[in-house]
């Protein structure tokens, strides 16, 4: 069982307890109401059940002898559990009869469909109680449909993580058999050695980023943000992409506005940026350019990254800050890309309450975007002097 789904197994039972104990001082300290009601299965709800339940983040109801809707937070009622004083989900229905019928709590696990916020479905994980002696029955929902989507893509990360490694790993085993085999051919050994050194560069570079994105991909803030010089992070970023862009004759230019400043980390702006002028590179065509630039933008720092290359279908825009999404497989593999970059750029932008965006067109290139807060919170460059005291 997950940690979450005890969680909620722990919460559903102090709740459960938590009520009987009121039913139960209720049944013995309160007058019975019986003269008013001929029906004990519209007993009202007994004093203190409805502030319990008021309170509960998770959807509740409370139904009747006759199934009827004495109670329903206001979660259940928007999800869709309950309209009016019904209960409008078959399987709970026939889940709190037989809870009514054998006294016996049960939990289990439905799934919804057309409920809440347009989602086509949502997750709960259950679980259904009697409540007191006249039939009454209490049904806790607790939406676990964000849950089951990062498990989901957790483990999609994983699959996507070990069929990544596998290609590399077994390259380099296979190389140093051929190698093996191959003692007598000097010339034969060099090849399979160059190969392997590729291969074992391609397996670091998967390393290093998966490292990266575990460490940031929580969108949780930078620690301790502090003033960046942009210049330097396209200094840094640009020098670390020199080798890649002059193996295949491309200019790296850098133009715009100087002396601008962000808050955050200027090791991972630095990666940002490196990641997508790599990105620039392996998808421009040789004797081209890519140039990055910057601008202030009102609050905010924009540092573009165009290039020349092939452009992106508009139809895969949305998905290339995706983990592990190619949008030309053959040529990010031959490159020694790992699909990791451009997630790794999303999850720094958030990181820094920034984001990144695209325009791109087909055989026209691409342009990338990256937007910082600024320093300070203007966007006005600053004297590369200037103190921290200052520019606040």
């Amino acid at each position: 069982m997950s940690e979450m789904a005890m969680s909620f197994t722990a919460l559903a039972g102090f709740v459960v307890g938590a009520l009987a104990v009121i039913v139960y001082r209720d049944q013995i300290e309160a007058p019975r109401r019986r003269d008013d009601v001929s029906d004990p299965g519209v007993t009202a709800l007994p004093q203190g059940i409805a502030s319990v339940l008021a309170v509960l983040p998770s959807s509740a109801v409370v139904l009747d002898a006759h199934d009827r809707v004495l109670r329903a937070s206001s979660a259940a009622r928007a999800f869709g559990l309950v309209k009016g004083d019904r209960l409008m989900v078959a399987e709970l229905l026939a889940l709190a009869r037989k809870v009514r019928r054998d006294g016996e709590i049960r939990e289990t696990g439905i799934d919804v469909a057309g409920t809440k916020f347009g989602q086509e479905i949502t997750s709960f994980a259950v679980r259904v109680a009697p409540l007191g002696s006249v039939g009454q029955v209490l049904v806790l929902a607790e939406d676990q449909t964000e849950r089951r989507r990062v498990e989901a893509v957790r483990r999609d990360f994983v699959a996507n993580v070990s069929h990544e490694l596998k290609t590399p790993v077994g390259a380099l085993s296979l190389l140093a058999e051929t190698i093996q085999d191959a003692a007598d051919d000097p010339e034969a050994v060099t090849r399979f050695a160059a190969r392997m050194q590729h291969e074992a560069a391609r397996l670091t570079y998967l390393v290093k980023d998966i490292i990266t994105l575990s460490r940031i991909q929580g969108a949780e803030p930078v620690p301790a943000p502090t003033q960046v010089s942009i210049d330097e992070v396209i200094g840094d970023a640009v020098d670390h992409c020199n080798t890649r862009a002059g193996a295949k004759d491309i200019t790296l230019v850098t133009g715009g506005a100087e002396g601008l400043r962000a808050w955050g980390d200027e090791e991972l702006l630095v990666t940002a940026l490196r990641n997508l002028i790599d990105n620039a590179i392996a998808y421009s065509p040789e004797h081209t350019r890519v140039v990055v630039s910057t601008r202030p933008a009102g609050e905010s720092v924009e540092i573009s990254v165009s290039d020349q290359g092939i452009g992106i279908p508009e139809d895969l825009q949305e998905r290339i800050f995706e983990r592990f999404f190619r949008v030309d497989t053959a040529r990010s593999r031959a490159t020694g890309g790992t699909g990791l970059g451009l997630a790794i750029v999303k999850h720094v932008a958030a990181s820094h309450a920034g984001e990144v965006s695209v325009w791109s067109k087909e055989g026209s290139g691409s342009t990338f975007t990256l937007r910082l807060p600024a320093f300070g919170g203007t966007a006005i460059p600053a004297h590369p002097d200037i103190s921290l005291e200052a520019a606040q």
